[in-house]
């Protein structure tokens, strides 16, 4: 059963951030087949924001192994895709640690679905194939413990954080502003190739100008996104918010 694992672990890259209090924050950056998860570690605990597809659980248990951490006091979805939640309950068996998600998404992480909303510029096609295709995107009916809210915070599992809820990809999606910067915004933004705002699947594709706006509001240093292998530096935000509405209002116009 470790095989698949095995052959798709990659060793996590790991950088280091001053808070404001003073304390720590490392970012260990896993590589879970086609998404990232992090492990977030301070002082007063680890977080680990996202999951990854199925069967990644005993790559995250050897990552904090490695690490010498055995207190993960939370399991964070950015969002409900498989790509992102697929090993939440698996790794909820091997730490304990609860599992949290916005309640819009929460009846898609309980049944173990996928919705993906519709293909950016393909809506036709999109109401056409997704019917047959979310269907098969199914993974472990995982049931949340903890449901958040945009302005929560989550100091009381060891990160001085806030929760932004920023919808559009999904009807649940949220990102993470630690204290001083640093940002956790699952598929609001990509860093596969140059940085680019979603492009591929959205349940409304208009709410997230709004999304990317208020994100921007908290003023982001770093940007670690769903996909990708590197941070991406918060000054290009509003560049990239600014180049995608316009792209989305070219759409619009049928230019």
């Amino acid at each position: 059963d470790d095989i698949l694992p095995t052959l798709m672990r990659q060793p996590a890259a790991k950088e280091s951030y001053t808070l404001p209090d003073g304390g720590t924050l490392v970012v260990h950056t896993l590589a879970l087949g086609p998404s990232n998860a992090y492990l977030l570690e301070t002082d007063a605990g680890m977080i680990l924001v996202d999951a990854g597809p199925p069967l990644m659980g005993s790559v995250v248990g050897n990552h904090l192994d490695e690490i010498g951490r055995d207190d993960l006091k939370l399991i964070y979805i950015t969002h409900a895709h498989l790509d992102h939640y697929g090993s939440a309950a698996e790794i909820r068996r091997l730490t304990d640690a609860p599992i949290a998600i916005h309640p819009e998404d929460a009846a898609h992480l309980a049944d173990g679905k996928t919705k993906l909303g519709d293909v950016r510029g393909w809506k036709r096609l999109s109401n056409l194939t997704l019917p047959w295709i979310e269907p098969m995107l199914t993974v472990e009916k995982t049931e949340a413990d903890i449901l958040v809210k945009d302005g929560d915070r989550l100091d009381a599992y060891g990160l001085p954080a806030t929760v932004l809820h920023v919808p559009g990809h999904t009807p649940g999606s949220t990102a993470i502003v630690v204290d001083g910067g640093v940002s956790f915004v699952g598929d609001l933004l990509s860093a596969t190739g140059d940085p680019h705002v979603q492009e591929s699947y959205a349940y409304d594709w208009s709410q997230l100008p709004a999304s990317l706006r208020h994100l921007a509001s908290y003023k982001p240093t770093f940007l670690y996104a769903g996909h990708g292998a590197s941070a991406i530096d918060g000054a290009a935000l509003d560049t990239l918010t600014t180049e995608f509405e316009a792209e989305l209002e070219s759409r619009r116009r049928g230019d």
